[in-house]
């Protein structure tokens, strides 16, 4: 038995149980996730991720893991590099965000190269030196021990390879912190209660953000677990980061 803990947005709870409370939160948003992102971000989350794909670096017959890739908005984009000789692995731990994902890119015509699998970040079922190229994007922050995550991802990725992670981050543009605050805890849980009936869930995304390591921070986790050349770009003034580090 242990009494360690972890954060859940503002909440100490039980390491154990922040799994399933996470799990609980994408249950229940899983089918207005596009639409809530479109929504709360006007859009730009789309420039986001691709501005993520562009660094990716990935080419025609490579394997790419898309970890909690929810709905598949990176997959789509990663099948279409890796092209019919290559292959992308849309994982996520969530069921339901899988099987909305695997619907939507089955819809799209887009799964021929693309499998699906339920899988944790932290303790990925798949062998060294695998992937070419991982992304995780808006996934990172819900995971409870970000560090073994990271190592895990780290013994999946081929040496060469290189890993993205798009996340929310710290507001770095003098000013824009108070306004960002006003609109995660005022707007944000009021758009999740009209657009999805649920304000929790968003209060918790937004409590969930500020919780999560800074620039600086996430760049020496990624580089704890040995990452090399290790970077980040902030986006939106620092609302987003994608950060980049390379498996030699």
């Amino acid at each position: 038995m242990t009494d360690k803990t972890t954060h859940f947005g503002f909440e100490q709870v039980d390491w154990r149980d922040k799994q399933r409370r996470v799990g609980a939160v994408f249950d229940s948003v899983a089918d207005k996730y596009d639409v809530m992102n479109d929504v709360m971000s006007l859009g730009i989350h789309r420039l986001w991720k691709r501005f993520a794909i562009e660094l990716s670096g990935v080419r025609k017959g490579q394997r790419v893991l898309d970890l909690a890739g929810g709905t598949g908005d990176l997959a789509a984009r990663l099948a279409h590099l890796a092209g019919p000789e290559g292959e992308v692995v849309l994982a996520d731990i969530n069921g339901a965000m899988l099987a909305h994902g695997r619907a939507r890119l089955l819809d799209q015509g887009i799964a021929a190269n693309v499998r699906f699998v339920q899988a944790n970040a932290e303790c990925l079922p798949f062998p060294d030196n695998h992937f070419d190229c991982i992304t995780i994007a808006f996934g990172l922050r819900n995971v409870t021990d970000k560090d073994a995550a990271l190592r895990s991802m780290y013994r999946v990725l081929k040496p060469g390879g290189r890993l993205l992670v798009l996340e929310f981050s710290k507001p770095s543009v003098p000013g824009l912190a108070p306004l960002y605050d006003l609109y995660s805890f005022k707007l944000l849980p009021l758009m999740g209660k009209l657009i999805a009936n649920d304000a929790e869930s968003y209060k918790y995304l937004a409590e969930s953000i500020r919780m999560h390591p800074d620039q600086a921070t996430l760049r020496d986790m990624l580089t704890a677990a040995g990452f090399e050349d290790v970077s980040y770009h902030n986006l939106s003034g620092g609302i987003v980061a994608l950060h980049r580090g390379f498996k030699y």
